[in-house]
């Protein structure tokens, strides 16, 4: 794969002065006039690199005649535009391997990439502490559970219902083997209903912005599950994190989530990364590797794993984290972008998806047929209710070439006629409008089937 590394203006003059002249000009000066071009090429201003690949896709789809699907998928995963520069930066052969640099003689690059993207997500969760990264979202909801059961010693979690059925899965399993039992609170208009805590509950666990989009006032829950002596954990969506409270203003003792909408790819499921952040308080329980900034002897800056050693790996029960490879490439992925991007740029992407979920629902709430299941305040995924079964009118929205998102019922068979539908940047308004006609059709067909009279 070939790079392109652009050239400074200090880097031409250092090249001309070098070679003994003072102009670029002055390099073509043995070609004759006439075989110059004299006239500036008739190029427009320049443009966004999402600009230039929608032309570029739009010229090679004049070859072909299908057309990519238009999704609205989401439920933990989303269609976010992947810059190049994350490509081009992870193919690196110095990034390009999973194995984690224990030896930070040769290492000094890995450890700061790890370094840059433990602060990065520090400041997205409001968190003292993060490591260098764990698997996947779920798995770290797992991993934050056993924390608290470290740190606390007590058997119950009590995890809400819009905490990502794929979360909840993942911690009963885990929960099973500790000898802890696992509590749903339910929700109540879109929103987590905390029942009594006792004092047995080691942790409360909500997902921020929860699974059907909403978001929840974190702050009530941390009070509440504080004054029980439980821990709050925040399983969070990293980009609204931007626009909202962070969970560490919130109270949140841990803040866990899925990584992958933060520079890496949807690839059929993976692979992805879960990020994983605490107080200092916990620093010691924090599962994986933390690489940290140090002095080496003659004073420069340096970077080192620390608070994590190999003995770990063999510690079995008794250890904190029994992980073994790095997910570290991919988190790699999610500190490219968001320094892509800039403190002021994921700011106007959040703002962005937050404009654009507003007209989708707004939009949508006016198809026949269609309504809201809440009206909570969302950032970038909602959920409507259908008149007819979910499953169905999305199978007809496909063959128009629209997935409409994610049928509820899978996970939550009384919301069977229900849908949950994300919004990225990557939906324009005028897709948006196609899903709102789609759907309308296939409500309607399956509202009155051919041949049956209304």
């Amino acid at each position: 794969m070939s790079r392109y590394t652009s050239v400074t203006n200090a880097d031409l003059q250092e090249m001309l002065a070098e070679i003994g002249l003072d102009s670029v000009e002055a390099l073509f000066a043995d070609i004759p006039d006439r075989l110059r071009l004299n006239e500036p090429l008739a190029l427009g201003g320049g443009r966004a690199e999402q600009e230039v690949y929608e032309e570029l896709r739009g010229l090679a789809g004049a070859n072909v005649s299908t057309e990519d699907e238009i999704s609205f998928l989401g439920a933990g995963m989303y269609d976010h535009y992947i810059p190049a520069l994350v490509d081009s930066i992870l193919q690196r052969s110095e990034f390009l391997t999973p194995y984690t640099p224990y030896q930070p003689e040769i290492s000094q690059g890995g450890l700061q990439a790890m370094f840059e993207y433990q602060t990065a997500i520090s400041e997205l969760t409001g968190l003292a502490v993060s490591n260098a990264s764990v698997y996947e979202g779920p798995s770290a909801v797992g991993a934050a559970g056993y924390v608290a059961k470290l740190e606390n010693g007590r058997r119950r979690f009590v995890v809400s219902e819009g905490v990502h059925p794929h979360s909840r899965q993942t911690l009963a399993t885990m929960a099973h083997g500790w000898d802890v039992e696992v509590i749903e609170a339910g929700l109540a208009d879109g929103r987590t209903e905390l029942p009594a805590l006792d004092d047995d509950v080691s942790a409360v666990i909500v997902q921020q912005p929860n699974f059907f989009g909403v978001v929840e006032d974190l702050e009530p829950i941390a009070r509440a599950a504080h004054a029980a002596g439980a821990l709050l954990i925040a399983t969070c969506d990293p980009l609204p994190l931007a626009l909202l409270k962070t969970p560490g203003e919130c109270g949140a003792d841990i803040a866990v989530g899925e990584g992958q909408s933060l520079g890496n790819r949807l690839d059929f499921g993976g692979p992805s990364f879960g990020f994983f952040a605490a107080t200092d308080a916990l620093l010691r329980r924090v599962p994986g590797r933390i690489a940290g900034e140090t002095r080496d002897v003659d004073g420069r800056r340096g970077f080192v794993l620390t608070l994590q050693t190999r003995e770990q790996h063999i510690r079995r029960e008794r250890a904190t984290s029994n992980i073994c490879t790095a997910q570290a490439l991919n988190a790699l992925g999610g500190v490219i972008y968001l320094s892509w991007l800039g403190q002021a740029g994921i700011v106007d992407l959040v703002t962005l998806m937050l404009q654009r979920t507003a007209y989708a629902r707004e939009r949508l709430s006016r198809v026949e047929g269609v309504s809201l299941l809440h009206e909570q305040p969302v950032v970038r995924e909602f959920a409507v209710r259908l008149e007819a079964p979910a499953d169905r009118v999305a199978a007809r929205c496909r063959e128009q070439g629209i997935n409409p998102g994610y049928p509820l019922g899978r996970d939550y068979p009384e919301l069977a006629d229900c849908l949950l539908i994300a919004i990225t940047e990557q939906r324009t308004r005028t897709q948006i409008d196609r899903l709102a006609d789609a759907l309308g059709a296939a409500v309607a067909a399956e509202r009155h089937p051919a041949g049956v009279s209304a």
